[in-house]
């Protein structure tokens, strides 16, 4: 990966670049192509703490399930926080016998970490992402068919590492799908009012993952400033949005070449940051973009954009995204899950992966801890400052920026609505 920031005219440094090289390696990704990236286990510092590494592996299942999803919806929105969903995957893998557990850290990137320590380091990356005093809210749960008797040691195993309780269902379809929701509205301190609108039928084991997060820029957006904007959804159509805006934004931006889009980090407070990946042409296919999202990418991305002035405008987004996510997981190296898997350590009896259930809401506003930029801010010296305008089909990507974790990312072709 190769930024160009056309605002020095000029690439970047070549010692720089090639210092990189020197120390990358190849590896296959998910989508069997070969990229070049940092050899994170030796090179990158930034990789060297288990939670840093943890939250990689956790994260590039996020990518792979965000690709599978939006491959699936082509031609619609598309918003997921996997961080919970990876949360409930690990922590059922404790059930899980050799053959079912190693699916499952197939799935989670876990090959090159020190199984062993997986999960007592996920209690870690729990804390540190998801805290009392954070912002995101996100619930993770396993729920298994009724009256199913579950082994007590997977039921302390999942409480101690994941703090998570199993539920068992009770076989009355109100009462469970009430209770459920009432536990994410708790889960999210009421945030998110409603999980499912049905119980689903013939469950065996239902993976439930939520997230809520409202949003809080170090800046803050002048209100007054926030108009009705045109929105193009394609070379033909536009739509009026609410677009904030700021004349004198300081952000960090860069220019990549090989994607053909102009990428944009805006800092969120507690250590959260929004990534903004915005295609040079309406008309042009994310795939290729969507392709390369990796957790290694992100984070190389993150260390080469530069701090510039910039004239920029973005739709103000309360996003809703709610959908079962099953036939996108049998879709992946899961499909066994849902087949023939060997959950013995779970119970006696055979039971398998039948239902994945997910809710994302993410509101971006105008809210922000402070009115200017810090004066200190060494930002580029231009002329002329950047535009950078979110005004046609882009990527999100929210990551916690001390771990690296994805905490959602989302591909936003009308932010009217998901």
């Amino acid at each position: 990966m190769y930024l160009i920031f056309s605002l020095e005219l000029r690439s970047y440094d070549l010692m720089l670049f090639w210092t990189l090289a020197l120390s990358s390696c190849q590896h296959e990704c998910g989508l069997g192509h070969t990229h070049i990236c940092l050899c994170v286990e030796e090179e990158d510092p930034f990789y060297k703490t288990p939670v840093n590494k943890l939250a990689a592996a956790v994260s590039n299942f996020g990518y792979d399930l965000y690709r599978q999803q939006s491959s699936r919806t082509a031609t619609a929105n598309v918003l997921l926080s996997p961080f919970s969903l990876a949360t409930a995957l690990s922590g059922l893998s404790l059930g899980a016998g050799e053959r079912t557990e190693d699916v499952i850290s197939r799935a989670l990137f876990y090959d090159l970490l020190n199984k062993a320590e997986v999960h007592n380091t996920y209690k870690d990356l729990l804390a540190s992402v998801t805290g009392p005093e954070k912002s995101l809210k996100s619930a993770s749960r396993i729920i298994v068919e009724k009256r199913l008797r579950v082994k007590s040691t997977f039921h302390s195993q999942l409480e101690k590492s994941y703090k998570m309780r199993l539920r068992a269902l009770s076989g009355n379809t109100q009462l469970d799908l009430q209770e459920i929701n009432n536990w994410v509205r708790q889960q999210t301190r009421g945030r998110i009012l409603r999980f499912m609108k049905d119980m689903p039928t013939d469950v065996s084991i239902l993976l439930a993952g939520a997230a809520y997060f409202k949003g809080t820029w170090k800046t803050k957006f002048d209100t007054k400033r926030t108009v009705l904007n045109d929105f193009h959804l394609d070379e033909d159509r536009t739509v009026k949005v609410s677009m904030m805006s700021d004349p004198k934004a300081i952000l960090r931006y860069g220019f990549d070449s090989e994607l053909n889009c102009k990428i944009a980090q805006l800092p969120l407070t507690e250590g959260v940051s929004a990534m903004f990946f915005l295609p040079t042409k309406v008309t042009q296919n994310m795939t290729l973009i969507e392709e390369s999202l990796t957790s290694e990418f992100v984070h190389d991305v993150d260390r080469e954009l530069k701090t510039v002035h910039a004239v920029l405008s973005l739709p103000k987004l309360k996003l809703n995204y709610e959908e079962a996510l099953g036939n996108t997981l049998k879709e992946t190296r899961l499909q066994s899950l849902f087949t023939s898997p060997d959950f013995t350590k779970i119970s006696a009896k055979p039971i398998k992966l039948s239902h994945v259930q997910h809710k994302a809401v993410l509101e971006l506003n105008e809210d922000g801890e402070k009115s200017t930029p810090n004066p200190g801010v060494n930002a580029a010296r231009l002329t002329f400052p950047i535009e950078y305008h979110v005004d046609r089909p882009f990527l999100l990507v929210l990551r916690d920026d001390t771990t690296g974790t994805l905490l959602f990312i989302g591909k936003i072709l009308d932010p009217r609505s998901v």
